[in-house]
C-alpha cells in the first residue's frame, strides 16, 4: 500500500530533521563506516594460530589444561580480529556531541515536541 502525498511529506520531513538534530545517530547508525583495524585483525588471526597449535599441542599430549587455553586464545583472538577501532564512534576533539548541540538551541521546540503536538491536535479534532 503506497503512502499519501501528506504521508510522504511527513516521512520526508522527520527525515530532514533526524538528519539535522541528531548527526551523531545518523553517523553511528549510518553506512559510513570507519576504516578496518587491519592490526586488530591481523593479531587476532596470529593469536587464533596459536590458540589452535596449542589446542593440538593439548590433543596430543593429553593435557586438558592446555587444550583449554588453546580454546581460550583462540576465542580471544577471534574478539580481537572483530572488534571495531576505537575512533569509529568517537567525535573528534573539540567538536561538539549532539547533547551540547541540543543545549544551544534549548529555546527552539524540538522535533519531538512539534510531533506530539500535530499529534495533539489530530486527536482533538477527532473526538
Amino acid at each position: 500500500m503506497p503512502l499519501s502525498e501528506h504521508e510522504q511529506r511527513l516521512l520526508e520531513e522527520m527525515e530532514r530533521n533526524l538528519y539535522h538534530n541528531d548527526a551523531d545517530f545518523v553517523a553511528k547508525v549510518g553506512g559510513r563506516r570507519g576504516r578496518p583495524a587491519y592490526r586488530s585483525i591481523v593479531l587476532g588471526i596470529l593469536v587464533i594460530v596459536v590458540g589452535i597449535a596449542a589446542l593440538l599441542t593439548g590433543v596430543l599430549t593429553q593435557l586438558a589444561i592446555v587444550g583449554i587455553v588453546g580454546f581460550v586464545l583462540m576465542f580471544v583472538g577471534v574478539m580481537v580480529a572483530i572488534a571495531p577501532s576505537r575512533s569509529v564512534g568517537e567525535p573528534p576533539a573539540g567538536q561538539p556531541t549532539s547533547k551540547a548541540r541540543a543545549s544551544h538551541g534549548a529555546g527552539q521546540a524540538g522535533f519531538m515536541d512539534r510531533l506530539n503536538e500535530r499529534w495533539d491536535k489530530r486527536q482533538d479534532g477527532e473526538h
